[in-house]
C-alpha cells in the first residue's frame, strides 16, 4: 500500500512518486468523487505557457485585423495534412482566428524539411515564403539567425509527434 505520492514536473511532465522513491507513476490522477482528471490541466497549462515564452516574434503568424482566438501550430512544411490546414487559412482568418506557426521538421534537425522552414523563416517575407513553401514551391535557400531548431526541441518536449496525422496544436 501506498500512503503517500508527491507530484514531480521534468518539464511538463507529471510523475507520481512514493514517498519512500521507491514507485514512480507515469499516468493521470483522477479525482473519483469528482469525477475529475487532476493531471491535464496542469500539464496543458505549462504547456501553454512554454508556448507562451517562445513569443510572438519567434513564429509566423497569419491573424486577420480582429481576431477571437489564436492557435498555435506546430508545422512541417512537407506535410500534407499541414499544406491542407495551410491552404484553409483564409477560411480560419475569417472566422475570427489567427493561426502561429512554429516549426516542426518532422525528419529532424537538419532534414531537407529543415533547410525548407530555416528559408521560410529567413526570406524577407516569411508569410509569402511559407504559403508558397506549402503549396509546394521550393523556398530560396536563405540562412539567417532562426529559433528552428528550438522550436523543433519544444515540439518533441510538448509531446508532437508529427506522424501522419493533422499538426498538432495547442491552444493558448
Amino acid at each position: 500500500m501506498i500512503d503517500v505520492l508527491y507530484e514531480v514536473m521534468i518539464g511538463t511532465q507529471i510523475y507520481y512518486v512514493s514517498k519512500d522513491g521507491k514507485y514512480l507513476f507515469n499516468g493521470k490522477v483522477y479525482d473519483i468523487d469528482k469525477r475529475q482528471d487532476l493531471t491535464t490541466p496542469k500539464t496543458e497549462k505549462v504547456k501553454a505557457a512554454a508556448i507562451e515564452a517562445v513569443g510572438e516574434d519567434n513564429m509566423i503568424i497569419f491573424a486577420p485585423d480582429k481576431y477571437e482566438h489564436t492557435i498555435t501550430v506546430f508545422t512541417d512544411i512537407d506535410c500534407g495534412y499541414c499544406r491542407k490546414l495551410h491552404a484553409q487559412m483564409a477560411e480560419y482568418n475569417e472566422q475570427g482566428i489567427a493561426i502561429h506557426y512554429m516549426a516542426f521538421p518532422r525528419a529532424g534537425v537538419g532534414s531537407p524539411s529543415y533547410n525548407k522552414a530555416v528559408s521560410v523563416w529567413c526570406a524577407s517575407n516569411p508569410q509569402d515564403a511559407m504559403t508558397q513553401a506549402k503549396m509546394g514551391n521550393e523556398p530560396e535557400p536563405a540562412q539567417c539567425v532562426n529559433p528552428i531548431t528550438e522550436q523543433y526541441q519544444l515540439g518533441k518536449e510538448l509531446g508532437v509527434t508529427g506522424g501522419d496525422e493533422i499538426d498538432s496544436v495547442a491552444q493558448i
